[in-house]
């Protein structure tokens, strides 16, 4: 419990009637969680505005409201608070009923299109194993030094986001690795935290449905550097294009990683196979388990995150050499008779042009790919017929399947995948509306040694189909498969 005046510093506001020495219980921006004594944030979301409950939230005992637009009826006993945008005010107050948990941590934040959650869910693992105690924030799970607690979205709302962290604090955590969405930029979802680094990956074609255009899509990644405060560092991905860009107005310790060009932190690729990755780094050749170029870059990522941290560079190299990475993100298994599965959550055009780029740079000769992919319903349907297309350019075979439908027709969905390949791959290309079916015959139709890729979905354990989740596995379907396979 707190008093109004210490949940309101740092928020400006423009009346305040009633009196800051209330006491109060929570902070709450849902009305369905309001309880007694507690501070109801009206926000104005994408499809529902708060403004439109403040009358229920103090039938049901709020004592604050804060809120853009005073309501027509007021009661003497609750006190309002006008802002300019409550969305921001809501992740101050969050913060400051929590004591500023993100304060007391060393919270390193992730963003761009792919790579997210590899990186993050790395950090966290290595951090661990060099004797931390650590909190994750991630698209798969959320994780309090080895207790896990589900995860609904990228990036939690900041009432979710300030509770972790101070349990985070409470266990006694010395670090948090998060995944900083564009959406949760966007919304204000990360305002009233205190970062000590952040970290771009890349910027590709995604979430088109939601910021419009890719211009404000960049805007929404680069508005996280911008915020950074001088005692943070700013690390970017120097090969891509946008990388610099993320540099341009931060007031954070600036540093590179890549591949190509001259960064601060720089790999060179000498093997890439099955069996994993040889970079060189720093002068000094490391064996990793993980696969492909995008892996080297996730790597690099995390290396140079350490690097910044201040770790020691042998104990952070010899423990990133014996990592996995996050579930789902190329994580194949082996038949009997030598059939190769991929299961992977590459759901835009650059994640599977980078899976399937991978699987082409280390096939040793005449295996055939076949790529079974879906686009998610309620989504960006720009990037569908790109899918498509992509798909069938790195594939010997493409079956067009379901993803999560969510509330479209799955068949519409195919359909407007289907735009995007060329007559010369329609042949190689079938469509199978049911995801399970696409998988089995995906399965029948590979020879000894060929490569299955079950793209967009990889760490989900659900396919979402009109509001309701129904179990379904990638990994399970595609080993129930190779179980009648001889």
């Amino acid at each position: 419990m707190k008093y109004l005046s210490e949940i309101l510093e740092g928020l400006a506001f423009t009346e305040l009637q009633g009196s800051a020495d209330t006491e109060i219980t929570a902070v709450v921006f849902d009305s369905r969680k309001v309880v007694p004594g507690c501070l109801f944030v009206a926000v104005k979301g994408t499809v529902v505005d708060g403004h439109d409950y403040i009358d229920q939230a103090m039938k049901d005992g709020a004592t604050v409201i804060i809120c853009e637009d005073l309501p027509a009826h007021t009661a003497s006993e609750v006190d309002f608070l006008m802002v300019a945008n409550s969305a921001i005010a809501l992740g101050i107050v969050a913060a400051n009923f929590y004591d500023i948990p993100s304060a007391k941590l060393k919270l390193v934040g992730v963003t761009g299109t792919n790579g997210k959650t590899t990186i993050a869910t790395l950090l966290y693992q290595l951090f661990r194993d060099l004797g931390y105690k650590c909190g994750l924030l991630s698209t798969v799970e959320n994780q309090i030094n080895g207790k896990i607690i589900p995860s609904t979205h990228t990036t939690p709302d900041p009432v979710e986001l300030n509770r972790l962290m101070d349990d985070m604090v409470n266990a006694g955590c010395d670090y948090c690795f998060m995944e900083v969405s564009s959406h949760a930029v966007a919304q204000h979802r990360i305002v009233g935290l205190q970062f000590a680094g952040g970290i771009f990956t890349n910027l590709t074609h995604d979430h088109l449905d939601y910021h419009k255009t890719f211009a404000l899509y960049l805007k929404a990644k680069k508005t996280f550097f911008d915020e950074l405060p001088k005692s943070a560092f700013a690390l970017t991905n120097l090969d891509d294009k946008n990388g610099n860009v993320m540099l341009q107005n931060t007031n954070a310790h600036k540093k590179t990683y890549g591949l190509k060009n001259m960064a601060d932190y720089k790999a060179k690729i000498l093997e890439n196979q099955f069996g994993g990755l040889l970079l060189q780094i720093d002068s000094e050749d490391v064996w990793f388990k993980m696969v492909g170029t995008f892996n080297a870059y996730n790597l690099m990522a995390v290396y140079a995150a350490a690097m910044l941290l201040e770790q020691d560079k042998a104990k952070v190299l010899t423990i990133l050499s014996k990592l996995t990475g996050a579930e789902g993100r190329f994580e194949y298994v082996i038949a009997p008779n030598k059939i190769i599965g991929i299961v992977d959550y590459a759901h835009t055009p650059d994640a599977v042009q980078n899976v399937l780029s991978t699987i082409h740079d280390i096939r040793k000769g005449n295996e055939k790919v076949i790529t079974v992919i879906g686009c998610g319903g309620d989504r960006d349907k720009t990037k569908r017929p790109i899918m498509a297309k992509v798909a069938c350019e790195w594939s010997d075979k493409v079956i067009l399947t379901s993803d999560n439908p969510r509330t479209e027709d799955p068949a519409q969905i195919i359909k407007d995948m289907e735009e995007g390949v060329d007559p010369a791959f329609k042949r190689f290309t079938i469509s199978i509306t049911d995801r399970r079916e696409a998988i089995k015959t995906a399965c029948h139709l590979a020879r000894p040694g060929d490569i299955i890729l079950l793209a967009g979905k990889g760490h989900e354990k659900y396919q979402e189909i009109n509001g309701v989740k129904n179990h379904f596995d990638d990994m399970e379907e595609l080993l129930e498969q190779f179980k009648t396979i001889e």
